[in-house]
Formats: C-alpha cells, structure tokens, sequence
C-alpha cells in the first residue's frame, strides 16, 4: 500500500540535502551578514544612509555640526578683519577685465548671528579664486544684500573688499517691494533683483547666484571650466535655462521619482553583477558561469548601494572633472544656480508672470516653467556646494537638525 507523501516533508528532505558548501546556503548566509551584520554597523553614523540610526545619533551630529559651523564663521571673521581692504595693497575682489565670463553672485539677508554664513562663502570663494590662479581671471566676485535692515554687519564688512547692491539702500518702494508681501515671493523678487543686477552691472557671459549658506566645493571652478567649454558645447545642452550645482543628499536615492536613476541603477547592477559573480565562482571554485548566481549579485548590488546610500559613491566622481554627471533636474532647490546670460534675461522675463507663496517657492517656479515654457534645466551630480544653513530665511526653526 503506497502512501503520499506531503508537501512539507518534501520540503523538509529538500532543505536536507542542502549542506554548508550549495551555493544556495552561502549566498543566502552572505546576504544575511552583509545588510543584517556588517553594512548597519558600518553605515549607522553615515547620515544619508537607510542605515542610520537617526535616533541614536541625530541630535548629537548636528549640535556638533552647529558647533564646527560657529568656529567656521568665527576664522571667517578673522580672515576679513586681517586681510587689507580693496583700497589698500592686496585687494581681494579677483578683477575681471575687460568684463567677466562668469559673475558669482552671493545673495545674502542678515540671519542667524555668530556664524557668518556668508563670509564662510565668501572668504571660500576668494581662497578658491587665489588657488585657480591666471585660469580664473574671467571670474567676479559680486554680493547682493537683500536685508531690510541696515544691521547686516557681514555685509558691511564685506563691501570693503567686494562690489555689494544694497536692495534697500533706498527706500523699499524702489524696487517695487511691499513690506506686506509674505517671505516667499520677497525672496523671488530678491532673486530677481540679485540676478538683474549682475547683469546690468558686468555683462558677463554667465551668472552664478549663490546663497549666503552655500560653501563651494574644492573643485568647484575646474569642473565649471571642463562643464561650460566642453560638456555644454554639446546642441542638447548649449540652450539650458540653468544649471544646478545642488541638490538634498536625503534626496539623491535610486528609488525616487527621476527615471534617470533607475536606469542608472540598473546599470549598476549589469556592471558589479558579472564582477561579483566571477569572484564568486572563482573563490568558491565553482566550474563555468552562472546566470542565476549573476542575477543575484546583480540584485544583491543594487540593493546595497542603494541602502549604504547613493549619495556617498556619487563621491566617486570628484576624482576627476570629467566623472561628473549631468542630468535632468528636479524642483528642490536652489543654493547655486548657473545662468547663461541670455536664459538669465528669459529667467527674468518668467519670473515676472509668477507669484510665490508658501508651497509654491522660487525653486517650485523655476521648475514649473520648465514645461510651460518648453525649456531645459539640469543638475550636476556630485555636488559643487556644501549647504551649511540650518536656520532658514523663510521660517523660524527653533531646533536646527541635519535632517
């Protein structure tokens, strides 16, 4: 008399069979210790990780973050207070004749004190100036002072060495300003009068506009050289309306709403895939090649890049002008913003027919007349600016927090 045998005996005979050498057991035992082991007790301090404990080190990173950001300002402080006025013998602002190729436009309000911002940007930008030497004669420097009210010190201090419109140097009806107009669409007019003013100012052939909060990068100037001459000579990207030098780390992950990524992605997989699986084969002496075995590492890739955090292998590209990327860019937001003049005069022209408001800020406009307007924009990847303000100009935020 036969007798059947059930499913999960079946399965239990199966499972039997498997010893400590399949290739099943080991690739399951590796996935295991690797996003259950060893990434969450590598990445837990890392901030744009899937595996950061937010909890554990939030409050802490960022009251060390607001700390190194306040002796930051304070050496930028001494840096201006020891260094000689542009009417003395070595004057900082870097003097583009006979008119610029690039303006960089630090717009600023009187925020937070004790931690300068903008003379962190500025003292930056000037070190950087220096450092590039005879390459960056074409380059200025130009603050625009947005601040109602005459207690910006900063801005003070810096128009002794840098070229500085004052907004409100007048009276506020000048510029057509309504003090009853809510923050979000006085920044937009601010942003259009920094952005006016430096083209009526020096003509130049592009317009970089920075707020007072946004640190440059080390490689900012040489990657903006190879980008404009080479990259931007191409007919796809000649015609941009701007180009983003930032853009949120928290926002730089693989699952996110640009298809870009996910192509991206998928290519990260198609190139780690086969070079894990011929290490694999190889250690594990395994004959010939497995498709299955690639699919996995194909996956298994994926999946830890984009939980370590896409942000950290974008660093990658620093290691050289030409590695960085350029693709299409996304609404949030706007700390640098490059201009080619002639977009910067259409960019006028667009903001003039917009009204901002809380929801809907100059970064949600810019955006939005991308497709209204059938133009093109884009963002580089990594970032060429550190964003370093953790009090908003817009809002008051009593508790600063990295995230």
């Amino acid at each position: 008399m036969s007798t059947s045998t059930s499913p999960a005996a079946m399965l239990l005979r199966r499972l039997r069979r498997l010893s400590w050498g399949s290739t099943a057991v080991q690739l399951f035992i590796l996935t295991v210790v690797t996003f259950g082991l060893l990434a969450p007790l590598a990445c837990h301090r890392l901030l744009h990780s899937y595996f950061y404990l937010r909890h554990w080190h939030l409050n802490q990173m960022s009251q060390e973050f607001l700390q190194q950001s306040l002796k930051e300002g304070e050496a930028a402080l001494h840096y201006f207070e020891e260094l000689p006025s542009a009417n003395g013998s070595v004057p900082i602002v870097w003097q583009a004749t006979p008119r610029p190729w690039l303006v960089i436009t630090i717009i600023t309000v009187d925020r937070q004190p004790g931690f300068h911002y903008v003379l962190q940007v500025v003292s930056q930008f000037h070190r950087l100036l220096q450092q590039c030497g005879p390459q960056c004669e074409g380059h200025q420097l130009f603050l625009c002072n947005v601040e109602r009210s005459v207690s910006h010190f900063d801005a003070k201090l810096l128009s002794k060495y840098v070229p500085v419109a004052n907004r409100y140097e007048g009276t506020e009806d000048d510029y057509g300003d309504d003090p009853s107009t809510n923050s979000f669409e006085k920044e937009k007019q601010d942003y259009v009068y920094c952005l006016e003013s430096s083209l009526q100012t020096y003509n130049p052939d592009y317009v970089l506009m920075v707020e007072d909060d946004a640190v440059p990068e080390e490689q900012i100037f040489p990657v903006l050289e190879h980008l404009l001459r080479a990259r931007f000579s191409e007919p796809h990207l000649r015609d941009a309306l701007y180009l983003k030098l930032y853009h949120p780390e928290r926002l730089q992950h693989y699952i996110n709403p640009e298809p870009m990524r996910i192509l991206e992605w998928v290519g990260v997989g198609m190139l780690l895939g086969p070079l894990l699986t011929w290490i694999y084969m190889r250690f594990a002496s395994r004959p010939g090649f497995s498709w299955p075995v690639m699919l996995f590492f194909s996956l298994y890739s994926m999946g830890l890049v984009e939980l370590v955090g896409r942000h950290y292998f974008l660093e990658l590209r620093r290691l050289s002008p030409s590695l960085y990327n350029v693709v299409p860019a996304s609404q949030c937001c706007t700390p640098a913003m490059l201009f080619p003049a002639p977009a910067a005069r259409r960019t006028l022209t667009y903001l003039s027919q917009v009204y901002c408001h809380k929801g809907f800020g100059k970064d949600m406009a810019l955006y939005s007349l991308l497709r209204a307007k059938g133009e093109r924009a884009y963002v580089v990847e990594p970032n060429l600016v550190k964003h370093i303000g953790l009090f908003s100009s817009l809002r008051y935020n009593f508790h600063p927090s990295l995230l």
